[in-house]
């Protein structure tokens, strides 16, 4: 059965200590890159590490720990045309079902190639397929069978805020023939000293499931800055989510953590 529970006071207070957070900061020169960082279509390579973990799974109240590799490559297919090619490779700690332990491998390579016009009126939005290639360590970290799939993007930016959708839905082929769905919405609000607020809930639905174990909806999010190490440009940002909606055994809270190397052209 789903759960759907009120959000924990602490979880609020954790959260409304990272919003007050984001008030302070040095000043810097990097305010510029904050926006084109959250625009997923931006022709800018960049290599974000993103780390997510669930805590308090059943049975065992263990933490499912995912390490995201997120390369992003930008090509420009003539004057009126970019390639913009998102590819995540997972590192995954999985809890053990029927023991307390972990175990740690990759999961399934997942690879979106939007096309998106090199310039974009008051909407920027791009279309391609998403892959699934199989890469998992074994069926602990994923299906290991390839899938396919329509991919979207879309967004705006208007003054301080940046706000857009991905979505995507991938089939596979094999024994398992898994049809799963992903909805992310994003909003952020640039603050002064390249500081921003951000939400960017990742919503899941396994189509294969039974209703009551279908959905993940989380609610949440946190801070983020735009800075540099030496010439080096990266953007940091720290959020915390509540699985609002969630199959049964699956923890309440996760928290996000990325890095991520900027290469502005």
């Amino acid at each position: 059965m789903i759960n759907q529970t009120k959000l924990p006071i602490g979880l609020i207070a954790f959260v409304m200590l990272l919003l007050t957070a984001a008030g302070y900061g040095q000043e810097s020169d990097e305010a510029a890159l904050a926006k084109a960082t959250q625009n997923p279509l931006a022709a800018m390579y960049s290599l974000p590490f993103q780390n997510n973990t669930t805590y308090g799974n059943e049975p065992y109240n263990r933490a499912q720990n995912v390490l995201n590799i997120q390369p992003v490559l930008p090509f420009s297919l003539g004057d009126k045309v970019n390639l913009v090619n998102r590819i995540i490779l997972p590192i995954i700690t999985q809890p053990s079902s029927t023991e307390d332990l972990s175990a740690t491998g990759t999961g399934d390579i997942s690879w979106s190639a939007y096309l998106s016009p090199s310039k974009s009126g008051k909407i920027i939005w791009g279309f391609g397929p998403v892959l699934q290639l199989p890469t998992s360590s074994s069926r602990d970290f994923g299906s290991g069978e390839f899938g396919i799939g329509p991919s979207f993007v879309a967004l705006s930016m208007i003054d301080s805020w940046v706000y857009g959708i991905v979505a995507n839905n991938v089939w596979t082929f094999g024994d398992i023939a898994e049809n799963k769905f992903l909805f992310q919405y994003f909003i952020n609000y640039n603050l002064p000293k390249a500081w921003y607020i951000v939400t960017a809930p990742i919503i899941t639905a396994n189509w294969n499931m039974v209703s009551d174990r279908r959905w993940m909806v989380p609610f949440g999010g946190g801070v983020g800055k735009v800075f540099k190490a030496g010439k080096l440009p990266l953007n940091f940002n720290a959020q915390i989510y509540y699985n609002a909606v969630h199959p049964d055994g699956v923890g309440n809270v996760q928290s996000r953590f990325q890095l991520q190397f900027l290469f502005p052209k």
